[in-house]
């Protein structure tokens, strides 16, 4: 049988990585779409088979080389998002909403087999979040120009290459305190990267197509709850503090004037919102895949590096019982 040929964009990030290898391992050719060959190429040729994967350089705007790549598909998968805007275009209405619609017109101009489309939970609730309104725009956009087209919309996606748990373990690592927004009730399911790109593999081996599928793990977790995991894991004590919506606000504010914001407004506004499954939509249960790693087990086995001691930290060793041997 003919390998499948799939089309990625964002392939470069924490998603991506996982993605490539889980797809050259089962036969799948990957095409690999980003801005800078010179700078990504090196992560992401290892993250596959040789003779599997190809990497294009070019920019979201660049139609006709896209359009050129489309014609050797069968599958694209977008995974392209941005959590803070930025300068150059990196606008949450050009990247979460305008560029999935172009790849959606594409995908049905070519007649691939399936678009499937990274999306986001908890986006139809958060009615006053610039990012939630620009990934629901762009959800529209996709089902109106490609009905087949699969969007997932996961809760918080978390591996050792994450910026989720690994940088809060840092913050705590550093921190006396630690801000709790909204008094750490915000409600979450978080999903190991793994179970995400099983579940992507899944779709694409068993041609599932379906419009919206709610992507979580087995848990349900408030964000208080994580930070107090986060520290057991790592062998820390610190003050977790309710902060008022006012402080709150002008601490975004200013966290949203650095080159990559600890805290924006808009993510602040976002994080009123649970992150757990709404029940109006079909969830990875439902097609047959639930996820299966807890949140505890998995972050044990990368927290050693904020412990002190790291990897050889006396809470894992006990070295006096070595020196008897």
């Amino acid at each position: 049988m003919k390998p499948k040929n799939c089309l990625i964009f964002g392939g470069s990030g924490q998603i991506g990585r996982h993605l490539i290898r889980k797809l050259t391992k089962n036969d799948i050719r990957v095409t690999i779409v980003t801005r800078n060959i010179h700078q990504k190429s090196y992560i992401i040729k290892t993250q596959g088979n040789a003779g599997y994967i190809d990497i294009v350089e070019s920019t979201i705007y660049d139609e006709k080389k896209i359009r050129s790549l489309f014609e050797k598909a069968d599958i694209c998968i977008n995974l392209v998002g941005i959590l803070f805007e930025k300068k150059r275009g990196n606008t949450f209405y050009n990247i979460h909403t305008l560029f999935p619609s172009i790849l959606a017109k594409l995908s049905k101009e070519y007649k691939l087999k399936n678009f499937i489309h990274l999306s986001a939970l908890g986006i139809n609730e958060a009615v006053d979040s610039n990012y939630a309104k620009s990934k629901l725009d762009g959800e529209k956009n996709i089902i109106k120009n490609f009905p087949l087209a699969t969007i997932l919309r996961p809760s918080v996606v978390y591996s050792v290459d994450d910026n989720f748990t690994t940088n809060f373990m840092t913050l705590l690592n550093r921190m006396p305190f630690f801000p709790l927004y909204y008094s750490g009730k915000t409600k979450f399911s978080p999903i190991h990267c793994t179970d995400l790109t099983d579940i992507i593999y899944h779709i694409i081996s068993q041609n599932i197509n379906s419009k919206i599928i709610e992507c979580t793990g087995p848990e349900v977790i408030t964000f208080k709850e994580v930070l107090e995991k986060l520290l057991i894991l790592i062998n820390k004590k610190r003050l977790l503090i309710p902060f008022p919506f006012f402080l709150a606000n002008m601490s975004a504010k200013i966290f949203q004037l650095l080159p990559n914001p600890l805290l924006t407004e808009d993510q602040l506004r976002l994080l009123k919102y649970d992150n757990i499954l709404s029940g109006k939509y079909k969830n990875n249960s439902d097609i047959g895949f639930p996820s299966q790693r807890l949140f505890d087990e998995e972050v044990k086995k990368y927290s050693y590096m904020w412990k002190e001691g790291g990897e050889f930290s006396t809470e894992k060793y006990n070295f006096k019982d070595d020196l008897k041997d």
